[in-house]
């Protein structure tokens, strides 16, 4: 596995010893009863229960089982992972890998199905981050240039990637956000003619379906997106000659309507978004990079107090990510990690602390396109 990094090894059971628990009459672990046996497997962290499984028919059975996922859960021995998916600069070459920010070890994950040779900038990223779940929507083909609609799935509970039912619409460069336990994609492009789409669609994991949702405003060209409460938040953005005043839009799954972004959010909204229980936060994309928090009351922002964002150590392009820890993940050029812990203070002002987590030097010629915390 290339650009591992630092990948602790697992040393597998030998021929003889895999036979262990190859029928349903012999023990999981000998000398072990097998209730005592599932509970070291359980204590088994991701990513090794890859290797784990390797070891016997049995031992892969007890990890399958889906009541072993909720067994994990129910004891809290789900931990949160980085998961990343970076391109190579020079040859496109797309890899996902896994971070785990407590030991600063890199895992690769098997490659996507399905996307030998499409534009890792183009796909769209949604996550269920306590289910484990990841997903990759559409894309488009870096020779013929076409869309695509394809639906990719990570499962961390098995490291397995499943094709889901494609999206009714193949499109590419759009947004996608998991919205009220289902997943909304929206607007993008239809490659070679570059027409925008304002269809949106919504995906039901329960039944692995796509839907018709109501249309957004076509002409909307996709910046940058964020999921805050019940609301899929879409924003044009700033762009370098600052020409135009950027549009946004907002969804509302429960009517199933589009309105217009308040002023004071859209305008603010400078740089990539990442959202920390609840509170929308934006890494600022001139200047130096400053973090800065939505204020809905007001529809102002206000910069961070504390550290400044280490934009010497860290070069865009920027993927970002955060959970209800309280952590902000800027995955940079290189796959260098910034780690941005943020604090709220008694008189309900933000402040935030900054680490920068290097990456293996296999990584250097790796750009990232997106970054989720997920459960596993």
């Amino acid at each position: 596995m290339s650009g591992s990094g630092n990948l602790p090894s697992l040393e597998l059971a030998n021929s003889e010893d895999s036979e262990i628990g190859g029928s349903d009459s012999n023990p999981i672990i000998p000398g072990l009863p097998d209730d005592i046996a599932e509970l070291c497997l359980l204590h088994v962290p991701y990513p090794y229960q890859a290797l784990v499984r390797s070891v016997c028919s049995s031992w892969n059975r007890v990890i399958e089982d889906p009541n072993f996922l909720v067994s994990r859960k129910s004891l809290s021995l789900s931990l949160w992972y980085l998961f990343v998916c970076s391109f190579h600069k020079s040859t496109a070459r797309i890899q996902w890998q896994a971070l785990d920010p407590r030991s600063g070890s890199w895992f690769v994950l098997p490659p996507m199905p399905a996307h030998k040779g499409a534009s890792a900038p183009a796909f769209a990223f949604a996550s269920a981050p306590r289910q484990g779940k990841l997903f990759v929507l559409g894309g488009s083909h870096k020779d013929t240039k076409s869309a695509m609609g394809t639906t990719v799935m990570y499962h961390a509970s098995t490291n397995r990637w499943s094709l889901l039912a494609p999206m009714r619409n193949p499109r590419a460069f759009f947004t996608a956000g998991c919205v009220g336990g289902k997943i909304v994609a929206a607007g993008g492009c239809r490659p070679p003619l570059c027409t925008t789409l304002s269809a949106v669609e919504c995906y039901d994991m329960k039944t692995d379906t796509w839907s018709q949702a109501a249309a957004m405003r076509p002409g909307l060209v996709k910046y940058d997106s964020a999921v805050v409460g019940n609301r899929l938040y879409l924003t044009e953005g700033w762009t370098w000659p600052f020409t135009f005043t950027p549009r946004g839009l907002v969804y509302d799954p429960d009517k199933d309507t589009w309105q217009e972004m308040r002023a004071g959010m859209r305008e603010g909204w400078t740089g990539i978004g990442v959202v920390l229980k609840d509170r929308l936060f934006v890494v600022s994309e001139h200047g130096d990079h400053r973090l800065k928090v939505y204020c809905p009351e007001g529809d102002t922002w206000k910069y961070v107090n504390g550290d400044r964002f280490p934009c010497e150590a860290l070069k865009k392009p920027f993927a970002v990510s955060g959970g209800d820890h309280g952590v902000i993940y800027v995955v940079a050029s290189g796959l260098h990690v910034g780690v941005g812990r943020v604090f709220e203070m008694e008189d309900g002002e933000f402040s935030v602390t900054w680490e920068v987590a290097a990456a293996p030097k296999a990584f250097h010629d790796f750009s990232p396109c997106n970054a989720q915390l997920l459960y596993a």
